[in-house]
């Protein structure tokens, strides 16, 4: 039986964003004046619209959240394997808004976003390899 052509496209939406995410931090932080700051939101981003992916391939509703934990508690009980994944994602959930406004945050390290950046392209990977070929962007 052939896949819904909808669930198709507007999971390779999602994912084709995540993608785009995460060329943005490789962008951010080769810059010759890098921005850590925004890469590490670009990370956050990379990792929600990659579980937000998931739940659309899968037919679950989600509300409008930045919240990777919630996200990902949504995906485990489809995948129970994803669930050290998300824990170890759930980090990043302060950068969709820490850098975002004037306040108290340092700015974050090399090391901050480098780390980051890995857990979200391991995210990607896992969620394009839970995932059949037709929605990969």
């Amino acid at each position: 039986m052939a896949a819904d052509p909808v669930l198709v496209e507007n999971t390779k939406a999602w994912l084709a964003k995540a993608a785009k995410d995460l060329r943005r931090v490789e962008q951010l932080i080769s810059a010759e004046e890098p921005d850590y700051e925004d890469a590490a939101f670009h990370c956050q981003q990379s990792v929600e619209k990659a579980l937000k992916a998931f739940l659309t391939w899968h037919d679950q509703p989600f509300r409008k959240t930045h919240d990777i934990d919630a996200l990902g508690r949504q995906c485990t009980p489809i995948d129970p394997t994803l669930d050290a994944l998300v824990d170890k994602a759930d980090r990043l959930t302060e950068y969709a808004w820490l850098y975002r406004y004037p306040g108290d945050a340092d700015e974050p390290t090399v090391g901050d976003v480098e780390e980051s950046c890995k857990v979200a392209s391991e995210v990607l990977r896992a969620i394009l390899d839970r995932l059949p070929v037709e929605v990969r962007p």
